[in-house]
């Protein structure tokens, strides 16, 4: 029996910005398998975690997690808009975050 993933894979694509500021505290992220605004309504209100491994250990585990929501869409391609607790770093640009599939209203 092979194993079930609970979240989609997402790829940060960097911060919500106009053409010279940047505003770090929105992250853009494109999740797998989403190609329009109205398939981006569905993952509304999911949770989104940015996992990590750090250097020193925290009660037994050097894996750390930053944990967001998803906001609203972003465009019409299927981006979405999200809010972490902590701003996401810019050397996370790039980088896989796992969208979550609960909360669920189904």
């Amino acid at each position: 029996m092979g194993s079930t993933r609970l979240y989609s894979k997402g790829r940060v694509l960097g911060h919500k910005r106009a053409k010279r500021n940047t505003r770090p505290n929105t992250s853009l992220i494109q999740i797998e398998g989403v190609s329009t605004k109205e398939d981006a309504q569905f993952y509304l209100g999911k949770r989104v975690a940015y996992v990590y491994r750090a250097k020193r250990e925290v009660q037994g585990s050097k894996v750390r997690v930053i944990w967001g929501r998803v906001t609203r869409p972003h465009g019409n391609s299927g981006v979405v808009k999200s809010k972490f607790r902590s701003n996401l770093p810019p050397h996370v640009f790039g980088a896989s975050v796992r969208v979550m599939l609960y909360p669920s209203a189904i």
